[in-house]
């Protein structure tokens, strides 16, 4: 991964550009490049050399903030074959299934290649990312996109499989098996089989009929714990002075995860324990 991530800016290097509106733009940098907008031109040998941070103007006097984009800014505007997992759901993948560095991943439902370069950042140039998509459009998207934002080939770390998880699946003793597709308890047994006793499994899904059918399907195959299943809602908030409030807007509802660990070989989990119906008691 030889994308830079700090020092004075160089050519090849991707710049965001954000205006006083907070309008972003994200150029690459060229020695004679020169980025036009309705407000005047900016030479790209005005950014060259500078370090993050800093300011530069149009031609037409309109001032602009530069630095490098971060990850989340990146996905958010990548050009999109398919839908993208928000910023907000995969960090909550990365974080809550634990990606560690080193570790090898499966991603089934590569869509636009957002999550696969959320999980590439996580597992390190010592890991490795396999990811499998059915439809040769959106893989083509997603290759171009994870290549854009690491600025290199990423043949080392990462590989793109056109085809269906559950027949083209040929690895086995991996540590984290992520399911971004519209039936994933289809693929719940070849996880299984894929995944290392202590491994996870982690299934975005967009609806409540979704989530249910995942939650039974890993509950009844008989090699996971419990499932656990969440959302998570971001709200920002308005700070001027002491006018401090809840933002009008907020990032609601965009997916649901699931998640269970990987259990041992012949291992059968223990029964669930239920409150009985109209008491406090536990059984």
């Amino acid at each position: 991964m030889g994308f830079r991530r700090h020092g004075p800016f160089q050519a090849g290097d991707q710049v965001q550009l954000t205006d006083p509106k907070n309008k972003r733009h994200t150029i690459t940098l060229k020695q004679d490049g020169v980025f036009h907008t309705h407000k005047g031109a900016i030479p790209h040998s005005d950014l060259i050399g500078q370090p993050e941070g800093s300011v530069v103007r149009s031609s037409g006097g309109t001032a602009y903030l530069a630095f490098r984009h971060l990850l989340q800014d990146y996905t958010l505007a990548m050009p999109r074959g398919a839908a993208v997992i928000y910023p907000k759901d995969a960090s909550m993948i990365v974080g809550m299934a634990d990606v560690f560095p080193g570790a090898r991943v499966i991603e089934a439902g590569v869509g636009s290649g957002a999550l696969t370069c959320f999980l590439l950042r996580a597992v390190g140039p010592e890991g490795h990312v396999t990811s499998y998509e059915r439809r040769e459009e959106f893989a083509e998207v997603a290759r171009k996109n994870v290549e854009k934002f690491f600025g290199d080939p990423m043949d080392d770390n990462w590989r793109l499989v056109l085809g269906d998880l559950v027949s083209s699946i040929d690895e086995a003793d991996v540590d984290r098996v992520i399911l971004d597709m519209l039936a994933p308890w289809e693929c719940v047994d070849a996880a299984a089989k894929a995944l290392t006793p202590g491994g996870v499994i982690c299934c975005y899904v967009a609806t409540t009929t979704q989530m249910s059918k995942t939650v039974e399907a890993i509950r009844d195959h008989g090699c996971f714990t419990e499932p656990h299943a969440w959302e998570t809602l971001v709200r920002d908030w308005h700070v001027e002075g002491l006018a401090v409030r809840p933002d009008h807007r907020m990032i609601g509802h965009t997916g649901f995860l699931v998640s269970a660990r990987r259990m041992a070989d012949g291992v059968t989990p223990p029964p669930r324990r239920r409150r009985p119906k109209g008491t406090t008691e536990e059984l």
